[in-house]
């Protein structure tokens, strides 16, 4: 396929998904990966958007609704190997401040995984322009019920699940790792009698802890919340107890499950890594870091980043899911 067809595609993809995923709901589109591309080529010319491709050896099931809220649904897509072999899952949550993107954007990591043995599922959730914390969390772990309840029809493996997430999805991802069992976010969406667990979290510069000056200290301007006060309801200020709440850090416990982290050269994204890191070691659970120099928050979107991301998430999960080591 030509390059200009693959913007083509991704494009109308990318469109059709947020139509699917929204039902007349108000949404930001200010985040894309083409807005994205327009900031990162300024500093690094030589970077180049990765798009999706066509391969024989994976195929994919789109647009699954996985819940029902009136008539708001919520959906997924199931991408995975075309053998009829049984997989560990990864779940793929999109970025974009809790506030914008869609699911699209994660299809050309969800083909690296599928191509790897794993059948990779980019998925929807509430963003705060519709509704506040803890909306998301309650989408994100009745997707994972559901992948439970649905495990048979896409021969996915239910014992291993894992989440994968990047920026505000790497958030959400380590936050659903460090809430296994934690009925206090279960939410009512569905197939209640199915676990939300999840054995394995790949958070792409994805920060822990909301009350970090980095998060905590934006909301300075008038009239210019930032996005964690969209999605709180309001600044660390005026609501403290959320913005420590919805802190990965905050939840780590023995049930947390092993996470890597895989960040960009800005500390901004590091909030809270390595105190979560000094907690698991001492619970003795898996934690790994790989940090890529000289990179762009968004770097997992483009070469010459792309590849290693997808290679450094693989090796995790293979040292997880599959006995290899690292």
């Amino acid at each position: 396929m030509t390059t200009a067809f693959l913007l083509v595609y991704f494009f109308v993809v990318s469109v059709l998904a947020q139509r699917a995923s929204t039902n007349d709901v108000p949404r930001d589109t200010s985040f894309t990966v083409f807005s994205a591309a327009d900031k990162v080529v300024k500093q690094y010319p030589y970077a180049r958007l990765v798009l999706p491709h066509h391969y024989k050896k994976i195929g994919i099931k789109k647009n699954i609704a996985y819940a029902f809220l009136g008539n708001r649904k919520l959906y997924l897509d199931v991408i995975r190997p075309t053998d009829r072999n049984t997989h560990p899952v990864v779940l793929l949550i999109f970025g974009g401040g809790w506030r914008s993107g869609d699911r699209s954007q994660m299809i050309p990591i969800a083909q690296q995984l599928a191509l790897a043995g794993y059948v990779a599922v980019p998925v929807d959730y509430r963003l705060s322009i519709e509704a506040l914390y803890p909306a998301a969390i309650y989408d994100l772990k009745a997707a994972i019920r559901w992948l439970r309840a649905h495990a048979a029809v896409y021969r996915m493996d239910s014992t291993k699940i894992a989440v994968l997430g990047c920026s505000a999805g790497g958030e959400l991802a380590a936050f659903l790792g460090t809430t296994n069992a934690n009925n206090k976010f279960e939410g009512e969406e569905g197939n209640e009698t199915h676990s939300s667990s999840v054995q394995a979290v790949v958070d792409i510069d994805g920060i822990l802890d909301f009350t970090d000056p980095a998060e905590s200290g934006k909301d300075t301007v008038p009239g210019k919340p930032s996005v964690g006060a969209y999605w709180f309801g309001g600044p660390m200020r005026e609501k403290r107890a959320t913005w420590i709440d919805a802190s990965p850090l905050a939840h780590v416990d023995e049930k947390t499950a092993p996470i890597i982290f895989i960040n960009s050269s800005l500390p901004r994204f590091h909030a809270g890594r390595d105190s979560m890191i000094e907690v698991l070691d001492k619970l003795g659970i898996k934690s790994a870091v790989r940090t890529i120099p000289d990179t762009p928050h968004p770097f997992w979107f483009f070469d010459p980043w792309f590849q290693p991301t997808c290679r450094y998430a693989v090796e995790f999960l293979n040292s997880v899911f599959k006995g290899k080591s690292q």
